[in-house]
């Protein structure tokens, strides 16, 4: 599982001398953000974190998580995990408290639901990551926060067919791309959202990226972030840059439930800081 480093990679693709701006041409000019999520609070809209849980009495989550399950690997089951209900989500490292209130923080009604695939020390196994992805899509969440992914390429397939199902099922997926330069799953695949960090603190500015593979860029450097026991602290890496993504795109289905995970896409490119409108 990928951790939080330093200066995570692929930040240096959204540096203000490497981005470029872009144009939105035609009626996709005429997306505007207030069109997108203006006065949108995420309500109705179901958003998953699948990470190391979430601290459910935390203030930065304001009282907004509505459930969970904690996945735990089993080999006795052909899945190779077991999964039971968490009546009372907590986070034994902070790492998924501090995704979820970057959530809550933008979509303040979006209802929270914490699965927990990662232990105290933020470690666990790739069919820990897949049961509670799994369990997300079977949900039927409409957005999931993966700030967490495996760089293992046995995976590959598994992470692929998770993520085409997602899609096809209108769930989208927001994933953190890895903080070392190496490939990673399921944030590389074409059918997710991948993010990586900038170094700006505005929360709505967020940039698209004309090279793919990583799509977006979003605060993620030296910002300041919910942790465990109710506390605060000041973290790097592309984890804290993919639930500014999640948030905006829990405002968006909220505002709008009838697109597609491939018309969001289209809706946050036209929405870029880097891209401009003409109409």
């Amino acid at each position: 599982m990928a951790g939080d480093a330093a200066l995570p990679a692929w930040s240096n693709q959204f540096a203000a001398d490497a981005r470029r701006e872009l144009s939105a041409l035609g009626p996709i000019g005429a997306l505007t953000r207030e069109w997108a999520w203006g006065n949108g609070t995420g309500k109705g809209v179901r958003v998953a974190v699948v990470d190391s849980g979430i601290e459910a009495d935390h203030p930065a989550v304001g009282g907004m998580v509505s459930g969970g399950v904690v996945v735990e690997f089993d080999a006795r089951y052909k899945t190779q995990v077991r999964i039971f209900d968490d009546a009372a989500p907590r986070d034994p490292f902070g790492h998924g408290t501090a995704c979820a209130g970057i959530i809550h923080a933008r979509a303040p009604e979006a209802e929270l639901y914490s699965v927990r695939v990662l232990g105290k020390d933020l470690t666990g196994r790739a069919m820990q990551f897949a049961g509670g992805l799994r369990w997300a899509i079977e949900q039927r969440m409409h957005v999931v926060n993966l700030s967490l992914s495996t760089s293992k390429r046995d995976y590959y397939g598994l992470f692929h067919e998770l993520a085409d199902d997602a899609y096809f099922k209108n769930v989208v997926l927001v994933s953190a791309v890895n903080n070392i330069s190496e490939p990673s799953y399921p944030s590389l695949y074409s059918s997710v959202v991948s993010v990586a960090a900038h170094t700006e603190q505005d929360p709505l500015t967020f940039y698209y990226n004309p090279a793919p593979p990583v799509e977006f860029g979003a605060p993620g450097i030296d910002v300041r972030v919910p942790w465990r026991d109710k506390s605060y602290i000041i973290s790097t890496g592309n984890s804290f840059a993919a639930p500014h993504i999640a948030g905006l795109v829990a405002l968006i289905r909220g505002k709008h439930p009838e697109l597609t995970p491939f018309q969001i896409k289209t809706v946050l490119f036209a929405c870029a800081s880097n891209v401009t409108r003409d109409v």
